[in-house]
């Protein structure tokens, strides 16, 4: 079997990868095999085929779909101190059922 030797490992990612073989009860060496498999298998994800997917979900759960404005309310919410209490960002369907309650 091959043997790889890595040089000038920066000492935090040494330390985190021994945390993560400490965590998950393995070597250190198999610890870098499991990370290195899962690096080169993973896929490369197509915007375009997430996109399709999230609507496709959004149309079975009937929510309104996603607007750079909705997008824009949703991060200034996010990025917002948690004291400011802002409101959730509005969606299209929210006055229609207000009166139901």
């Amino acid at each position: 079997m091959p043997t790889l030797t890595v040089k000038n490992i920066p000492e935090e990612l040494y330390e985190r990868l021994k945390r993560s073989a400490v965590e998950h009860r393995r070597s250190l060496n198999s610890e870098i095999l499991v990370c290195l498999e899962r690096a080169t298998q993973s896929e490369r994800v197509d915007p375009q085929a997430v996109l399709a997917r999230a609507d496709a979900l959004r149309r079975r759960a009937a929510l309104a779909p996603v607007t750079d404005e909705l997008l824009r309310e949703a991060r200034a919410h996010m990025a917002a101190p948690a004291d400011d209490h802002l409101p959730a960002p509005s969606r299209p369907d929210d006055a229609a059922g207000a009166g139901d309650a």
